[in-house]
């Protein structure tokens, strides 16, 4: 159990309010901002919609409004981080903004405090010029949406303090995520870029003809994600290869697996193909809107998080 802290949450979107839930849930003080008109009245909102999957997973306890007496909104980015332990920022995937908003919350946050990003992309050590104390700043990337979601990607940049990705590792286990450790900068960090390469295939398989986008997305959902939800491609193929384990797989079936690589295809998002995922996607969908699908999805990751899934 942590110790409570005040983190302060910069940019209050659908990622800043579910990790906002997930800080509250964990007895944390958080201090949020954001710009955007209404926004307090929205974070409130989500945290309140968070709440109750927090609860079924025995993450949070008691009434999100007694929970949310533990938030305060502040329009100033640089008040929220006033005498904060830990920043969360999460503002849009633009350097500069980002940039702009790691001056300004340094004026006010203590030297010793830690600033985690949320960047899904862009790397430490651009983050890290002009910084007056470059070596606390870490990427603590989550995956959508956080308050569920166990991965959570820490990545140091070139004058990131090895003190400091220790402390982001230790505060995201505490909260009960499973943060892994990318010990090299490199655009999209891990888990983006391999979703990324999945994805540039089942773009060109669906622009091709080969299958549906929802046959395409079936492929994954009733076959290669149930495993994948389990074990990473490395220990499947272990599997794969039987007895012999993956130096058997690598013997058997590695030439075949580089014929398929050698075969991938080259996909671009150009005019006709976006027409045709997007009017896939409507077909797979059948109507229903964000927030019944997002509900939905939630309610499944409950249940799937709900089983043991130690191999």
């Amino acid at each position: 159990m942590q110790q409570p802290m005040r983190i302060a949450v910069i940019g209050a979107g659908t990622i800043g309010a579910s990790w906002t839930a997930l800080f509250l849930a964990a007895g944390h003080e958080v201090a949020a901002s954001d710009t955007a008109t209404g926004a307090e009245a929205r974070l409130r909102e989500q945290v309140r919609a968070n709440w109750d999957d927090l609860v079924a997973l025995e993450i949070a306890q008691g009434s999100a409004d007694n929970a949310l007496a533990r938030l305060s909104f502040h329009e100033d980015a640089a008040e929220a981080a006033r005498a904060a332990d830990i920043v969360q920022e999460n503002t849009p995937e633009r350097i500069d903004l980002k940039r702009d908003i790691l001056a300004r919350i340094e004026s006010t946050l203590p030297p010793e405090a830690l600033i985690l990003s949320s960047t899904s992309g862009i790397m430490p050590s651009d983050l890290q010029r002009g910084m007056t104390h470059p070596e606390r700043l870490v990427i603590g990337h989550p995956f959508n949406p956080p308050h569920l979601i166990p991965l959570v990607e820490v990545v140091g940049g070139s004058r990131t303090s090895s003190a400091a990705i220790e402390a982001a590792m230790r505060f995201y286990t505490g909260l009960g995520k499973q943060p892994i450790r990318v010990d090299r900068e490199i655009t999209g960090h891990v888990a983006n870029r391999l979703q990324a390469a999945l994805w540039r295939e089942a773009v060109y398989l669906a622009a091709e003809g080969v299958a549906s986008v929802g046959d395409i997305d079936r492929a994954m959902t009733a076959g290669i994600g149930i495993r994948w939800a389990l074990m990473g491609p490395h220990l499947t193929f272990h599997l794969g290869g039987g007895a012999g384990g993956m130096a058997a797989f690598m013997e058997n079936l590695g030439p075949a697996v580089e014929s398929w690589w050698e075969d991938l295809g080259e996909a671009s998002l150009d005019q006709p193909t976006r027409r045709a995922i997007i009017e896939g996607v409507e077909d797979e969908t059948e109507g229903r809107c964000i927030d019944d699908l997002t509900r939905a999805r939630n309610a499944a990751l409950l249940r799937l998080l709900a089983v043991d899934r130690t191999v």
